[in-house]
């Protein structure tokens, strides 16, 4: 396997939830049915900070410095980021609990899980999250609001092939492989239960992707 193929593996097993997390309910999802620019930046907010904490940590205890670099390269993008939302949304959120994604990403003990986790399965899932907040904004007519969150949805892009690239560099073994497959189709996984399981919660079925 080689990172192209990877990829094109994980978006193929995990076609469904990705799709799902690509639908116009992923908003729903995040701000428990408020869909309100307020909330809306709130969520995505504290999203990044969440990313910022991750990747920094990650960077910590890598020592990989292949693997090192691209983490704290992350690290600041997140953080600008974060800094662009929070200037948007006139409020700096932080929020005191990691959730699933994040949680398991942090624990990850081994470069090639790390960066599958982090850089590979994670981005997957933030596009389709960008996605639908850019068409919130062109919903609205904000421009503005759209090119930030193109901006920001390109940035991801980056991440992920980024990703891609150090596994190609570090990955030496199809073992290694399998492993940042699994790795990346948890946090798919993960990310998905999380969105799933808010909407059940709001009485709406997940599994359309209208």
């Amino acid at each position: 396997m080689d990172a192209p193929a990877l990829r094109e593996t994980v978006e193929r097993e995990k076609q469904s939830q990705l799709d799902r997390l690509g639908s116009s309910k992923y908003l729903i999802a995040l701000t428990d049915a408020d869909l309100s620019e307020s909330t809306i930046l709130g969520a995505v907010a504290e999203s990044e900070y969440l990313a910022r904490e991750t990747f920094e940590a990650l960077a910590s205890m890598e020592d990989d410095d292949r693997a090192r670099v691209a983490f704290e390269a992350v690290a600041d993008q997140e953080a600008e980021h974060y800094d662009r939302v929070c200037e948007r949304l006139g409020a700096r959120p932080e929020p005191d609990h990691a959730g699933a994604v994040h949680g398991y990403l942090r624990e990850r003990d081994d470069a090639v899980s790390r960066v599958a986790g982090a850089l590979v399965g994670r981005p997957l899932v933030s596009l389709r999250a960008h996605t639908q907040v850019v068409g919130f904004y062109v919903n609205e007519a904000d421009e503005t609001g759209a090119n930030l969150f193109r901006d920001l949805k390109a940035d991801t892009d980056a991440e992920l092939e980024r990703g891609l690239a150090v596994l190609d560099d570090i990955c030496e073994t199809d073992e290694d492989w399998e492993r940042a497959q699994a790795t990346a189709e948890y946090v798919v996984q993960l990310a998905y239960d999380e969105y799933a399981d808010s909407l059940t919660e709001m009485g709406v079925n997940p599994k359309s992707t209208c």
